[in-house]
């Protein structure tokens, strides 16, 4: 395989192999690293490639032995995804990229499983791999394959019953969904946690990663807001988008400092009008990749919940 021929594959396989590894691992910058080593590790070994397999077949192979050595050592922190780059190429990868499994809610629950059911589940379930092929990914038998499958299917079906529509967020935000997130910005600029606690449903949760702290029921969420949310104008926040959710990109302004500096990205998920979930990622790093302004100027308006534009491939990360 020539250099022409690989920088093609590399640039046709790229988006999806990227959610891919986003799926197995959780962390949008474990991905961004990981699909670099896949294509490393594929070009030292392009003259052993043999056209028995298709060439797509071969870097998922890759990508998920990758996967599966980081996930024996380590268990990196989940972060979202931005919806722009999900956006970029609704053609022959679409599949990779549906709504419901990217949402969130699926991914945590998949964290959940050992690495080779995970790679199971979203090989056949997600990207309807056949169970020769994931057999042969996974360099197993199709009856190992399938009792991985089915017992990773199991302890879905323990979280969630009612399958993939309880962990689905909505459609495309309508603007039911708009001004709901216009509202959750609007209450942490002003340091409202009364209005804030209006928008939640009584099953909400909270969650500040990495590892900050979980809270669960209204009643609990309302007790941490009215705790901390207590300093009017020190929040700026602007409207995106990750993991097909609405989502805010918070700013935070520090004394004496003469701009609000990039802090954390909370993914909301609306249910029926209400908030029944708030992931919060102190994530400076992921603004870029977003497409969001590295500062805010103090005198500038807020957000008016505009999507934010594609940037074309993914950005380089400093």
């Amino acid at each position: 395989m020539d250099a022409t021929r690989f920088a093609e594959l590399t640039r046709r396989h790229r988006r999806e192999l990227h959610v891919y590894c986003y799926r197995m691992l959780g962390s949008f910058d474990a991905a961004e690293d990981h699909v670099q080593e896949v294509f490393l590790r594929a070009w030292r070994a392009r003259d052993t490639f043999e056209a028995r397999s298709s060439a797509r077949t071969w870097l998922y192979r890759i990508a998920t032995n990758a996967c599966l050595d980081t996930l024996r050592r380590t268990v990196p922190p989940v972060q979202p995804y931005p919806d722009q780059l999900l956006d970029e190429r609704p053609g022959p990868d679409a599949q990779a990229v549906g709504r419901e499994t990217m949402s969130l809610a699926f991914l945590a629950a998949i964290q959940l499983l050992p690495p080779r059911q995970r790679a199971a589940l979203i090989l056949r379930d997600v990207l309807s791999w056949s169970a020769g092929e994931t057999a042969a990914l996974l360099g197993t038998s199709v009856p190992a394959a399938n009792s991985a499958l089915q017992r990773a299917r199991a302890t879905l079906r323990g979280r969630w019953p009612g399958g993939r529509l309880e962990w689905a967020p909505a459609g495309e935000p309508g603007r039911e969904e708009r001004e709901l997130l216009r509202r959750y910005i609007d209450a942490h600029e002003r340091a409202d946690p009364e209005a804030l606690i209006g928008l939640l449903r009584e099953d909400v949760r909270l969650t500040i990663e990495p590892g900050v702290g979980e809270w669960t029921g209204r009643p609990a969420v309302a007790e941490a807001l009215r705790r901390d949310m207590n300093t009017p104008g020190r929040w700026r926040m602007l409207p995106t988008a990750a993991n097909r959710q609405p989502a805010a990109a918070a700013y935070v302004r520090a004394d004496g400092d003469p701009a609000f500096r990039p802090f954390a990205l909370i993914v909301l998920r609306p249910v029926a009008g209400l908030l029944t979930a708030m992931d919060a990622f102190e994530a400076p790093g992921l603004f870029p990749v977003f497409g969001l302004p590295a500062s805010l100027d103090p005198e500038a308006p807020a957000g008016d919940l505009r999507p934010t534009a594609p940037s074309g491939d993914l950005p380089a990360r400093g």
